[in-house]
C-alpha cells in the first residue's frame, strides 16, 4: 500500500482542506502516515499571508526529502496558485496544483516517477470563482473545522487571498446541515465554522441567496453537536442580530474573533477596510452588553506602509482601552500584486519588530486579565486528548484554556468545573464542582 503524508501551513481553512484531500487519498487506496514516517507522496498545503509562509514551504520540502529522498512532492494551496513557476523551481518539488486543481490531486498523481522538471497544473483564479468545494477536518475527535465559505470580494490593499482563492462563494445551508449531522454522528462535540470571509456566507454563482445569520439559525437546531464556534468574522458583517442570537443560543458559544487590523482610521483607510474604528467599538460594546463573559479575539497588523509612531500608538491605546481578551498580531510583509506593496512610507523592519513585541505583551496582559476575571466561575470544559507533565487541557465555552490532572476517561468529554487559580505561566487550574462542594 502506498503511503501519503501531509503538512499544512496557514489557517483553519487550510487544515479542513488538507483533511479532505487526505480522504481522497484514502479512498484511492493510500495509507495516510505521519510526516516523519517516510511516505511515498508528500502533499504540502501552503499559505501566502506572510513572507514567512513562503520561506517555510521550501524548508518543509527539504524536511520531507530528508525522511524519504525519493518521495513524490506536491505543493497545493494559496502560494501554489499565486507563484506556481517559482515553486516549480524548488529542488525536490514534482508537482504544483492551483486552486481549481488541488481537489483532483489523485487524478494528477498517477505516476510517482520523479521527473527532471516539476509539472504545473494551474489556471486563472477566475475559473474557480463559482466553484465551491466543501471540506472539513477529521482526526481531532474533539472538534472539526467545517468550511462553509471560500474566496473574498473585499479588495484590502495588503491581501493576496482574493488572487489566491477567487471571489466569495458558499455551500448551501442544506449541505452544511447534512455535513454537521454527519460530524455529530462521528462523536465530535464541537464544530468550528471556517471560511475566508465567513460573514459573507450566502453567495452562489455570483448571486446572494441567503445570509450568514440564516446559516447560524439553522445550525443551532442540529442535534448531537454540543458547541459551534465562529472562527472569524468581519466587524461590518457581525450584525446585532447575530450577537443577540448567540447570547441565547443552544449551541453557539460566547466567543468571537473579529479582525481589526488597525486602530487608526487613517491606516484603515489606506488598507481599504470597510469600517472605521468607531464601528468596532460599537461591536465590542454590544457583545459585552449581552454577554459580559464573552471572549473577544482581535487580528491586528503592525508596520503597514504610512504607519507613523503616532498612528501605532493610536492603535495601541485603542486596543488597551477595549474590553477584549487576546490579540493575533501580524507583522506587515510586502506581498507582490498588492496595492500596499507600491505605497510610500515603508516602515523599517526593526520598527515593525518593536511594535509587534509591544502588542504581543499587550495581548498577554489582556489574556491574563480576562482569565483572571473568570476565576471563581463555574464553566463547562471540553477536554482534549493531550498530556503534558501529567496534565490535560481543554477549553470553556468562552475560550478559557484550562488544565486538569490527566484522566483518559475525560478525553472528548464536557465536564462542569470551577476555575480556581491562574498560575504564573498563565494557565487556569480547575476543580470538578463535586470536589469544590465537598470541601
Amino acid at each position: 500500500m502506498k503511503k501519503v503524508a501531509f503538512y499544512t501551513l496557514g489557517c483553519k481553512l487550510n487544515f479542513s482542506e488538507t483533511s479532505t484531500i487526505g480522504r481522497l487519498f484514502t479512498d484511492a487506496g493510500y495509507a495516510v502516515v505521519d510526516f516523519t514516517d517516510g511516505a511515498d507522496v508528500y502533499v504540502i498545503n501552503t499559505c501566502s499571508v506572510t513572507e514567512h509562509a513562503d520561506k517555510k514551504c521550501r524548508k518543509v520540502v527539504k524536511e520531507a526529502l530528508k525522511y524519504a529522498p525519493h518521495a513524490y512532492v506536491t505543493i497545493v494551496g494559496c502560494y501554489a496558485q499565486l507563484k506556481p513557476a517559482e515553486i516549480a523551481e524548488i529542488e525536490g518539488v514534482d508537482m504544483v496544483l492551483g486552486a481549481a486543481e488541488k481537489f483532483r490531486i489523485v487524478e494528477f498523481i498517477s505516476d510517482l516517477t520523479k521527473q527532471p522538471k516539476a509539472v504545473v497544473h494551474q489556471q486563472n483564479i477566475e475559473k474557480v470563482n463559482h466553484n465551491f468545494i466543501a471540506a472539513y477536518s477529521i482526526g481531532d475527535r474533539t472538534r472539526t473545522f467545517l468550511k462553509v465559505q471560500d474566496g473574498c470580494d473585499y479588495p484590502c490593499t495588503y491581501c493576496t487571498i482574493p488572487l489566491a482563492r477567487g471571489g466569495s462563494r458558499s455551500d448551501t445551508i442544506e449541505n452544511v446541515i447534512n455535513r454537521a449531522r454527519q460530524i455529530a454522528e462521528s462523536g465530535v462535540k464541537e464544530i468550528v465554522l471556517t471560511g475566508v470571509n465567513l460573514g459573507d456566507f450566502g453567495i452562489r454563482n455570483g448571486e446572494r441567496e441567503d445570509k450568514f445569520f440564516d446559516l447560524v439559525k439553522a445550525l443551532d437546531e442540529v442535534e448531537g453537536i454540543e458547541r459551534i464556534r465562529i472562527s472569524s468574522i468581519e466587524p461590518n458583517l457581525l450584525s446585532n442580530e447575530i450577537v443577540e442570537f448567540v447570547a441565547t443560543s443552544k449551541r453557539f458559544v460566547p466567543h468571537f474573533h473579529i479582525p481589526l487590523q488597525s486602530g487608526s482610521n487613517k491606516i484603515l483607510g489606506l488598507m481599504r477596510r470597510r469600517y472605521q474604528r468607531e464601528l468596532y467599538t460599537e461591536r465590542v460594546a454590544k457583545i459585552k452588553a449581552v454577554m459580559p463573559n464573552c471572549c473577544i479575539g482581535v487580528d491586528v497588523i503592525v508596520g503597514f506602509p504610512g504607519e507613523t509612531q503616532e498612528d501605532f500608538l493610536d492603535t495601541y491605546q485603542f486596543l488597551n482601552e477595549l474590553d477584549i481578551s487576546y490579540l493575533h498580531v501580524f507583522t506587515y510583509s510586502e506581498r507582490e500584486q498588492t496595492a500596499a506593496a507600491e505605497m510610500k512610507g515603508r516602515v523599517a523592519g526593526s520598527t515593525r519588530a518593536e511594535r509587534s513585541k509591544m502588542l504581543h505583551i499587550l495581548s498577554d496582559k489582556k489574556r491574563r486579565a480576562f482569565y483572571q476575571s473568570q476565576i471563581g466561575t463555574v464553566g463547562e470544559v471540553l477536554f482534549e486528548d493531550d498530556q503534558k507533565n501529567g496534565f490535560m487541557h481543554g477549553f470553556t465555552k468562552n475560550y478559557v484554556k484550562v488544565k486538569a490532572k490527566y484522566d483518559p476517561v475525560m478525553v472528548n468529554e464536557i465536564k462542569t468545573v470551577k476555575l480556581v487559580e491562574l498560575t504564573a505561566d498563565g494557565e487556569v487550574e480547575v476543580a470538578e464542582t463535586a470536589e469544590v462542594l465537598a470541601h
